[in-house]
């Protein structure tokens, strides 16, 4: 009965799949191990030139409607997500202590949803720890973020004071970090 160890192929060819084989681990192991480390890491991509960052007008889970330009004058960060994303879950608390921590600043968080119920949010909302104290708009038809060119989930962008997108990330990151603290420091001065 043939087996997976024994081969028919002569020793060099086996030899070669080995080494395909432990090639292609090793590529996987590296590869892996660079999603973790993006996944982890605070930064952000500069956008460069600046570009004004598009309007918007939307409503808080609350009711309450928010327009970007509110916060003219103030640093905001926008972050696009959904509770049924494990790395939008996963770096909501970072973000609320991100927020906290610069509490007293010219510095806001808007976090948009994308598609769906008010309940759903709501609930999700209720069930983190801590509970996030930034506004929580419905993207309800994801126009917003067509409109910033979200092309994929968590996508978070940096505006200045200005009203233009200075940087952008694209995957989950924890935003909790002295790396993010002196980026918005640099734009608060």
């Amino acid at each position: 009965m043939p087996s997976c160890a024994a081969s028919s192929a002569p020793p060099a060819i086996r030899g070669l799949d080995r080494l395909k084989r432990i090639a292609a681990v090793g590529l996987l192991a590296l590869a892996g191990m660079g999603v973790c480390a993006h996944a982890a890491t605070p930064s952000m991509t500069p956008v460069e030139p600046p570009r004004a960052a598009p309007p918007f007008t939307l409503k808080d889970i609350d009711g309450k409607t928010h327009s970007l330009a509110e916060y003219h004058g103030k640093v905001v960060l926008v972050n696009f997500w959904a509770t049924w994303c494990p790395p939008c879950r996963a770096e909501m608390p970072s973000i609320e202590k991100l927020y906290a921590s610069m509490k007293g600043k010219p510095f806001v968080v808007i976090a948009l949803d994308q598609g769906e119920s008010v309940d759903s949010v709501f609930a999700f909302m209720g069930q983190l720890s801590p509970s996030p104290t930034f506004p929580v708009l419905l993207d309800g038809k994801s126009r917003t973020a067509h409109a910033f060119g979200v092309m994929g989930i968590p996508s978070t962008y940096l505006i200045d004071k200005q009203g233009r997108i200075v940087a952008r990330a694209i995957g989950g990151r924890d935003y909790d970090s002295a790396a993010m603290r002196s980026l918005l420091n640099k734009l608060l001065d």
